[in-house]
C-alpha cells in the first residue's frame, strides 16, 4: 500500500511571535500557536520515538511519520519504541506520547511543541498524535511531501508552541462516483490531500440513477448491469467521450468496486484518521439499481436506460420484497463500513409512481396515511429501526424530515431543516447548496473554467460560510456536527477535473470547520494558501490557480 501521509497543522486564532521567526503557513488555522526564534534541524542522527502504552496508540502513528518523511528527505529515520519513559522532550528526538496529555483536547486535539534541540507531539489519543504530525509537516518545506528523495533542501522547522483541537467532529466532503467512476487508487490520492487538511469524513456517494458501485454479493446484477451504461452521456450533458477512461473491455461505460476494494479504501482511510460514510441511495435515485432488479419498482418492467436515469428510480413502497431487498443490500454494506452512520439518500423522491401503484395505495390506505409522502417517512422509519438494530445510525438529507423526521435519525441539511432538527434533538450535518456545492463554477465567466452543473461558489464564500445558522438557539448549538463540502459528479468525468473543482474549496471549508471562528481571516488563508498549493504540487494534486479571480 502506498503511503503518503499528508500531515497538516492549526495556526490559531491567537497568535504571537518572537522577533524575526518566520510565519507558518498552516491549513487549518491552529486554536493557539506561539511561533519563537530557532529551529529544529532534521539530520542523519534525528530519531522518532514513541511510548508504549495501552493498545500502543503512538507506535503506528509515530511508523507513519518515520515513513513519510523517508521517502522525501531521504534520511534514515526510523521509529523507536521507548517504555515508560517521562513526558518531556528528548534531545535530537521527535517525540510522540499520551504521558501527561491534556484530556481537554478531546481525541483529536495535540501539543506540539519544536525547539531547537527537540519536537514534542502530545495527545490523549491516537487521532490528536496523527494530526501534530501532520502539523509537523505543514512547518517543513513543501518539498517534504514530495513522493521521492529531494535534494538540496535544509529539511528545519520553526521552533513552536501549539495546543490545537477542532472546533467540529464533523470535517467532511461527499464525493459522488456514481455519475461517473474513479478507480481504486484514485480516490486514495485523494483521501491524501484531504488529510493534508485535517479533513475526517468522507461521504462516499456510491449509488445513484447512473452507477451502482459496491459489489453486493447476494445481487450480483447490480454491478454485472447496474455499473454500466451506453456511453459517458453526451446526449444528456454534453461530455466529451474521450474524458473519460471508464469504459470496459466491452466498450460499456462506468465500473465498481469490489469488496475487497472497498476494504482496502476504508482501512487506507482509517489510517489517516478519516471515516468512510456509504450513501446507499432510497427511495428515490435508484434507477441503477432498479434497472438490475425491476421487480422492486412499480411498475415491474425491465425497460430502462442508466444513461438518463429513470422514472422507475424510485422503490415501490407498497412491495415487502423491496424492503427485503434493502435489508440485505444494508447487511452487506455494514460489514464493509464500520462508522456508525448509513447515509440512505432520502432526497428528490417523486411520488407520482406510487399514486399510480396499487401496492403503494393498499400500504397507504392500511396505514391510515392520507398523502403519498407519508409513504417515504413509513419507508425511512422502517429502514431507520433497521439500521439501529445493527448498532448504526441512519442519516439522510433535507427531505428526510417530509412526513415526519425518523425519531433517531440524523440531518444533512442542503436545502433546509437544520435549525428544526437540531431544536428537536437531531444531529445535523450542515453543507448548504449555496455554500458548500464543489460542483458549482468558481468564476462568474464560464468560458474560462471546466463545465459546472451551474451555480457559482467563489473561494470567499466557502471560507466565510459559518455552520451554526443564526436562529438556532445556544442550547442546541451542540447538535450541529459540522460540515462538509459536497462534490456532484454530473459534469466532472476524471480526476483531474475533480481535483480542479475540489481544491481550494475545500481547504477553505476545512478551515472553517477545524479552526476558531473569531481567528478566521481571508487574506492570512490566502497567504498560506500560496504555501499550500506548492505541497499540493508535489504531491501531484490539481488545483484551481488563481482562487481569487471570478470574473465578476
Amino acid at each position: 500500500m502506498k503511503l503518503i501521509l499528508p500531515l497538516s497543522i492549526f495556526v490559531a486564532s491567537s497568535l504571537t511571535f518572537a522577533a524575526h521567526a518566520a510565519e507558518p503557513a498552516i491549513i487549518p488555522q491552529p486554536e493557539h500557536m506561539t511561533v519563537q526564534a530557532g529551529s529544529f534541524v532534521f539530520g542523519p542522527e534525528t530519531q522518532i520515538i514513541c511510548d508504549s502504552r495501552i493498545n500502543n496508540v503512538s507506535v503506528e502513528t509515530a511508523r507513519l511519520l518515520a515513513e513519510f518523511l523517508r521517502r522525501s528527505t531521504g534520511l534514515p529515520l526510523a521509529s523507536k519504541v521507548v517504555v515508560g519513559f517521562s513526558k518531556e522532550a528528548v534531545p535530537g528526538a521527535i517525540k510522540l506520547t499520551t504521558e501527561g496529555a491534556d484530556p481537554s483536547l478531546g481525541d483529536e486535539g495535540y501539543e506540539l511543541i519544536v525547539k531547537p534541540d527537540s519536537v514534542l507531539i502530545r495527545a490523549p489519543a491516537e487521532a490528536g498524535l496523527f494530526y501534530g504530525a501532520v502539523t509537523l509537516a505543514q512547518l517543513l518545506p513543501p518539498e517534504i511531501f514530495a513522493s521521492n528523495a529531494v535534494a538540496g533542501v535544509k529539511w528545519e522547522a520553526p521552533c513552536v508552541e501549539i495546543k490545537d483541537k477542532p472546533r467540529f467532529q464533523w470535517r467532511g466532503m461527499l464525493w459522488d462516483v456514481s455519475r461517473h467512476f474513479y478507480t481504486k487508487e484514485e480516490v486514495e490520492k485523494v483521501l491524501d490531500a484531504l488529510c493534508l487538511h485535517k479533513i475526517n469524513v468522507l461521504h462516499w456517494h456510491l449509488v445513484d440513477d447512473q452507477g451502482w458501485r459496491i459489489e453486493i454479493k447476494r445481487y450480483p446484477k447490480l454491478t454485472e448491469v447496474g455499473a454500466w451504461r451506453k456511453d459517458i452521456g453526451t446526449k444528456n450533458w454534453g461530455m466529451d467521450a474521450k474524458s473519460s477512461k471508464a469504459y470496459g473491455p466491452d466498450g460499456r461505460y462506468g465500473g465498481f468496486y469490489t469488496q475487497d476494494d472497498i476494504r482496502e479504501v476504508v482501512s487506507y482511510a482509517a489510517a489517516r484518521h478519516i471515516t468512510i460514510v456509504p450513501e446507499i441511495e432510497m427511495p428515490g435515485h435508484s434507477g441503477a439499481a432498479l434497472a438490475s432488479y425491476p421487480e422492486f419498482s412499480c411498475t415491474g418492467s425491465p425497460r430502462f436506460s442508466t444513461d438518463v436515469g429513470s422514472p422507475m428510480g424510485v422503490y415501490c413502497a407498497g412491495n415487502e420484497e423491496s424492503f427485503t431487498f434493502l435489508q440485505n443490500v444494508l447487511e452487506e454494506v455494514f460489514s464493509l463500513f464500520p462508522g456508525k452512520y448509513i447515509h440512505i439518500g432520502g432526497d428528490e423522491v417523486t411520488t407520482k409512481y406510487w399514486a399510480k401503484c396499487d401496492k403503494c395505495q393498499a400500504r397507504k390506505k392500511a396505514e391510515g396515511f392520507t398523502t403519498d409522502r407519508q409513504l417515504q417517512s413509513y419507508l425511512i422509519q422502517r429502514m431507520e429501526k433497521f439500521i439501529n438494530a445493527h448498532g448504526r445510525l441512519l442519516i439522510g438529507w433535507s427531505e428526510i424530515r417530509e412526513g415526519g423526521l425518523a425519531q433517531n435519525a440524523a440531518l444533512m441539511d442542503w436545502i433546509g431543516g437544520a435549525t428544526e432538527g437540531a431544536s428537536a434533538g437531531h444531529d445535523v450535518v450542515m453543507t448548504v447548496e449555496k455554500d458548500c456545492y464543489l460542483d458549482h463554477y468558481q468564476s462568474k465567466n464560464h468560458a474560462t473554467e471546466p463545465r459546472a452543473i451551474g451555480g457559482f461558489l467563489p473561494l470567499r464564500n466557502a471560507y466565510n460560510f459559518e455552520p451554526i445558522p443564526t436562529n438556532l438557539a445556544a442550547e442546541f448549538h451542540s447538535h450541529i456536527l459540522g460540515a462538509q463540502g459536497n462534490l456532484w459528479t454530473e459534469y466532472i468525468p476524471n480526476l483531474k477535473q475533480a481535483e480542479y473543482m475540489i481544491f481550494p474549496r475545500e481547504s477553505a471549508l476545512a478551515e472553517v470547520t477545524w479552526s476558531p471562528k473569531a481567528g478566521r481571516n481571508l487574506d492570512d488563508f490566502l497567504r498560506r494558501l500560496e504555501i499550500d498549493n506548492r505541497r499540493l504540487d508535489q504531491m501531484g494534486v490539481n488545483y484551481r490557480r488563481n482562487p481569487t479571480e471570478t470574473g465578476e
